[in-house]
C-alpha cells in the first residue's frame, strides 16, 4: 500500500468510526438505525439527511476532538500522509464556533488542516464569521461551500462572493462543492466569483467547453468522489465516472473519499475503483496522486 497518499476531501461528520458512532450515540440517547448508511441511487437530499445521525452525537467538543484524533490515526493506516478534515461547526451546537473549531484543532494535533464549511442557503455573514475565526488559527487551511442548493434558499452562490474573497486575502484556500450532478454554471461561479481553487465533485464538468476551458487555464483540481457519486446519483453508473476523460483533457483531479462511514470506503479501497474505470491505467491513477499533492492547502 503506498504509504505517501493525500486526501482533500473527507468530511468529518461523515467519517465516524461505526463503533465510534454507537458509542456515541448510547452516551447521547441517540438512534442510529439499522440500515444506516448512503446506498446507490439514493439522491443527494437523502444522502444530506444522514448527516442528521452523526450530527446528532457530535454535539459536544469532547466528541468533536474525539472523532477529529480517530480519523487522523485512521487515515495513517490507509498511508495518508497529507489529510484535509473538513466540516461546518456551526452545525456542532453545544458550544460556540470557535471552542467547536479548537476542539477538532486539539483533536488533529497538527496531524491535518481543517477545512471550515459554510452550506448552500445559510446566511453569507455566517461564512465571513467562519473565515474570522480560521484568521488566527493556522491549523486551518481552508474554506469550503458544502450541500447543494434548492430553490427555497434566500441566498445564491454569488452571495458568498465577500467570505471568498476575504479567505482568499487571508490565504486560506478555496474549495466549493459544485457540478454535483448539477449544472456546470455552479464550476464558473466558484472559480471566477468565490476563487475556487478546488472544486468538490464537479461530476458534469465536461457538459461544457468553456467551463472546461476555464479549469484547464486556472489549473483548478477537481476532488473525485466515485463512490459518493454513485450513491447520491451524481453519476448513474459506476463504470460512468468521467475522472478518466478528466486526466485525458488534462484536468487535474485528486481521488478522495468525501465520506468513509457513510459510503463505506477508505482511500485505497477508493484509488482501487478508480483504477477498475475504463480508460484508466496506472499512469494516470499515479497522476492522480501528484495532482492531490500539488493542490494542497497549507498556511
Amino acid at each position: 500500500m503506498p504509504t505517501h497518499l493525500t486526501e482533500l476531501h473527507r468530511h468529518l461528520d461523515g467519517s465516524l468510526r461505526r463503533a465510534t458512532l454507537g458509542a456515541l450515540a448510547r452516551e447521547g440517547g441517540a438512534r442510529v438505525p439499522p440500515d444506516f448508511g448512503f446506498r446507490a441511487g439514493m439522491g443527494l437530499d437523502a444522502a444530506l439527511a444522514c448527516f442528521a445521525v452523526t450530527l446528532s452525537t457530535l454535539q459536544t467538543p469532547a466528541a468533536v476532538r474525539r472523532v477529529a484524533d480517530e480519523m487522523c490515526v485512521d487515515a495513517r493506516a490507509e498511508g495518508i500522509a497529507h489529510l484535509e478534515i473538513r466540516f461546518a461547526p456551526q452545525l456542532h451546537r453545544g458550544a460556540p464556533i470557535e471552542v467547536i473549531v479548537d476542539a477538532a484543532l486539539e483533536g488533529v494535533a497538527g496531524r491535518a488542516g481543517l477545512i471550515l464549511c459554510g452550506l448552500y442557503g445559510e446566511p453569507p455573514a455566517l461564512l465571513e464569521r467562519l473565515v474570522e475565526v480560521a484568521a488566527p488559527r493556522p491549523g486551518v487551511v481552508g474554506l469550503d461551500l458544502a450541500g447543494g442548493p434548492a430553490a427555497a434558499q434566500a441566498w445564491s452562490m454569488r452571495d458568498y462572493a465577500r467570505a471568498f474573497t476575504r479567505a482568499r486575502d487571508l490565504g486560506l484556500g478555496r474549495t466549493v462543492h459544485a457540478g454535483e450532478g448539477r449544472p456546470p454554471a455552479e464550476i464558473r461561479v466558484a472559480i471566477e466569483v468565490l476563487h475556487a481553487q478546488r472544486i468538490g465533485h464537479g461530476t458534469t464538468l465536461l457538459e461544457d467547453a468553456a467551463v472546461l476551458d476555464l479549469v484547464l487555464r486556472r489549473g483548478v483540481t477537481i476532488e473525485a468522489c466515485p463512490t459518493s457519486n454513485l450513491h447520491t446519483g451524481a453519476i448513474p453508473r459506476a463504470d460512468a465516472h468521467p475522472l478518466p476523460r478528466w486526466l485525458d483533457l488534462g484536468v487535474p483531479v485528486a481521488i478522495c473519499t468525501d465520506n468513509t462511514l457513510l459510503s463505506g470506503v477508505d482511500l485505497p479501497t477508493e484509488r482501487a475503483r478508480a483504477a477498475a474505470l475504463p480508460g484508466m491505467t496506472p499512469a494516470k491513477l499515479a497522476a492522480t496522486d501528484r495532482h492531490a499533492a500539488a493542490a494542497r492547502f497549507v498556511r
